[in-house]
This record gives structure tokens, C-alpha cells and sequence, in this order.
């Protein structure tokens, strides 16, 4: 049985850009241009406005033979996947279409067109022209792409809310390890709707200003949209999967563990899979939701698991929180800071919290104390104490 897998190329598109060149130059600029007031997703003025991270670069049609499929949120992910469809091709070519799987993690799919579907029965008793429950099934995009691509191996979609695309990676890897697959597509996808800004904000979990992770006026979260696709393969490249920590502490329906003790234990589990030691990370990427209890659960849980101190930062202010698509964007920061040499900075107010522990937060500009054998890790927690820790580096 093969054992390592790797990470050969990306396609991402967010609020930072389309495509790893323009992502990568935002990304480390810390630049926010991305994240944008609208109005009209709140029902009452003068809350109608929210702050939100909405991909800007013109995305991918769908075919008019997959009309049935065309929702926002499979023209995210196809503009995701043009940018890798050599690389792709290449492994279908190689090893057969049966060979090949699709494992994406979402949490919206195509919400937005179902809202709109709904509008319009309420307006004038009838679905609109056009529509199609597919485009909004929760499960659709990974056998979407399997069909767009003519892929015969497994494809499924992971719904475990912020931690959907996350899990992705570690479904993928068994699939590969397990002998199904030669190659997977594997990463993550969401759009925005407006089921989710209302249910956030109706949590009162979001905020208009820009979300300010681990700040004492930190107030909430700004929702993204985007999409990350990685192609993983036994083929050697310069960045491998080391290790994948997944746990549930199912302490509370939304609220995580206070101390982060499930979110300690993904953190190890995954040093554990990889066979690396805390001090052998040399940056997190942390979920850092700037939410009160977030931030201060996970602060807790990486002094703990890291005490000797590790570069971290948080990259939501950058695109907004992708929900089902932030933990795959967030290991493409990773993977692009590996790719660079630089590591993505910490955009807040400067404003520490007294009441959470010191953290080594990273400034712009900021590079890797070391050019080889880097290990980078992201977190990604989500409601109902779902936990999911992800470590790449360069190749050994």
C-alpha cells in the first residue's frame, strides 16, 4: 500500500482573487479590498447591510448541457477547476477515469438559486423557469464534477459545516490509501446566500465592521464564498500530506468546548498521524472566526499544544469565512505559503486581549525561519464540536 500522498496543484478562487498568482499576492499583502458592504441580505433596514467576502474575478459558465447543474456555486468550482485541468487530465489519461475520485466538502451548494425558487412561488405560485432541485442539492457538487470531467470513481460531497472541506482530505486519503483511487480531486466550495448570512447573524455571530480575529473588540464574523481544489496523487511533488486530526467533542449544539479540548485533541491527532512533534510546525493557520469563544478556545488550545510558541495567523479577514469551503482555502494558504516562502499575515487592529493567552501572531512581510523541511498546519472547527486539523510541508 502506497503511503504518501501529495498535493501537485491548486485551483482557488475567493474575495482575494482567481487563481494562485493573484490569491498569493493579496493573500500576502493582507489585502481586504475583497471584503465589501452590501445591502438587502438582512430583512430590516437599518441592519440590511453586511460585510461580506464575494469572489470579484468573472467565474466559469456551466454548460448548456449541464443546465440543469448551473447554480453560482458550480461556477465557482469550475472556475476553481480550469485553472488545474491540465494537471487533471493528465492523471486521467494515466490512469483511467474509473481511477480517479472527488471528494468536496459544502455547506451552501446552490442555496441562493432555492431562495430564489422560493421567492418566486411565494410571488406568483410557481417555480421559475429553469430551475431544478439539483442545482441546490446538498450533495451535488462532487458528482457534478465527476460527470463534468467524465469521472467514473467515488464522488461525494462532505456536509459537517466548517469543517466540510477539511474532512475532505482525509476521506480522499483513505480512498487513495484504501487502493480506490490512483489521484483524487479533493477541496471545498461554497456561495453566498442568504440562508446563512440571516442565520449567522441571527446567532449574533456577524458583524458589519471587518472581522478582527483574537482583538479585545473582536465582534464576529464576515461570510465568504470560494473555492479550493487540490489534485492529490501518489506522484511525488513538492508538498506532501503529512497528517489529518479529526475529532468531536460534541460539547454544545453550537458553542465549542470552552478550553478547546476537542480542539487540542485534533491538533495532536494529527502531529500523532504525521509522526511530528509540536516544535516541528512552523506555522497554523488558525480558524479564527473572531467570535468571543472561538478565539478564545483555540488560543488556549494551541499554547497547550504548542508551548514553546509557533508563527500563527488568521486569514478570514481576507476572504471572509467560506464556511464549508474554509478548510480547504485555508490549507491552499498553507500550501501557497510553502509555495512562496512567505507566511500570510494576521490582519487586525493590534488591540490584544488580556484574557487570551500570548500567541505569535504573524506581521505582513514575515517569512519562514527556515527555506526547507517546513511543516505548515490549519484548523478548522466547526457547530456541534466538529474538529479537524490538517498538516502539509515540503517533501522529504
Amino acid at each position: 500500500m502506497e503511503d504518501h500522498v501529495y498535493l501537485s496543484d491548486l485551483g482557488i478562487v475567493n474575495a482575494l482573487g482567481c487563481g494562485i498568482n493573484s490569491v498569493a499576492d493579496g493573500l500576502f499583502r493582507g489585502n481586504t479590498a475583497g471584503m465589501i458592504l452590501e445591502d438587502g441580505w438582512l430583512p430590516a433596514a437599518p441592519e440590511s447591510f453586511v460585510r461580506l467576502g464575494r469572489a470579484q474575478a468573472p467565474l466559469s459558465d456551466v454548460p448548456s448541457s449541464f443546465a440543469d447543474f448551473d447554480c453560482r456555486n458550480n461556477r465557482l468550482l469550475l472556475s476553481a477547476l480550469g485553472q488545474i485541468e491540465r494537471s487533471v487530465a493528465g492523471v486521467i489519461a494515466r490512469y483511467g477515469p474509473e481511477r480517479i475520485g472527488v471528494v468536496l466538502g459544502s455547506s451552501t451548494t446552490g442555496m441562493a438559486e432555492g431562495e430564489v425558487a422560493i421567492a418566486a412561488v411565494r410571488a406568483n405560485g410557481a417555480l421559475p423557469t429553469g430551475y431544478r432541485y439539483q442545482q441546490q442539492e446538498i450533495g451535488m457538487p462532487a458528482p457534478f464534477l465527476a460527470k463534468y470531467l467524465g469521472l467514473a470513481g467515488p464522488a461525494y460531497t462532505i456536509c459537517t459545516a466548517c469543517t466540510s472541506s477539511a474532512k475532505a482530505f482525509a476521506s480522499a486519503r483513505n480512498l487513495m490509501r484504501q487502493g480506490f483511487c490512483d489521484a483524487v480531486l479533493v477541496g471545498g466550495v461554497d456561495s453566498l446566500c442568504r440562508l446563512t448570512v440571516n442565520g449567522f447573524t441571527s446567532l449574533d455571530s456577524t458583524t458589519t465592521e471587518l472581522t478582527n480575529p483574537m482583538s479585545r473588540n473582536r465582534r464576529g464574523i464576515n461570510i465568504g464564498e470560494g473555492a479550493a481544489i487540490f489534485l492529490m496523487s501518489f506522484e511525488e511533488s513538492d508538498i506532501e500530506l503529512f497528517g489529518v486530526g479529526e475529532t468531536s467533542d460534541a460539547y454544545h449544539m453550537t458553542a465549542p468546548h470552552p478550553d478547546g479540548l476537542g480542539a487540542e485533541a485534533a491538533m495532536r491527532a494529527a502531529l500523532t498521524d504525521a509522526g511530528l512533534l509540536g516544535n516541528d510546525v512552523d506555522y497554523i493557520n488558525l480558524h479564527a472566526t473572531a467570535t468571543p469563544k472561538n478565539d478564545e478556545m483555540e488560543s488556549r488550545a494551541v499554547v497547550r499544544v504548542f508551548p514553546e510558541g509557533v508563527a500563527c495567523s488568521g486569514t478570514k479577514p481576507l476572504t471572509g469565512h467560506t464556511l464549508g469551503a474554509a478548510g480547504a482555502t485555508e490549507l491552499a494558504f498553507c500550501w501557497l505559503a510553502l509555495r512562496y516562502g512567505k507566511l500570510p499575515p494576521h490582519v487586525w487592529d493590534g488591540e490584544v486581549d488580556a484574557r487570551l493567552p500570548h500567541l505569535d501572531l504573524v506581521d505582513c512581510g514575515r517569512q519562514f525561519s527556515r527555506s526547507t523541511a517546513r511543516i505548515c498546519m490549519s484548523n478548522s472547527f466547526a457547530f456541534g464540536g466538529s474538529n479537524a486539523s490538517l498538516l502539509i510541508g515540503d517533501t522529504r
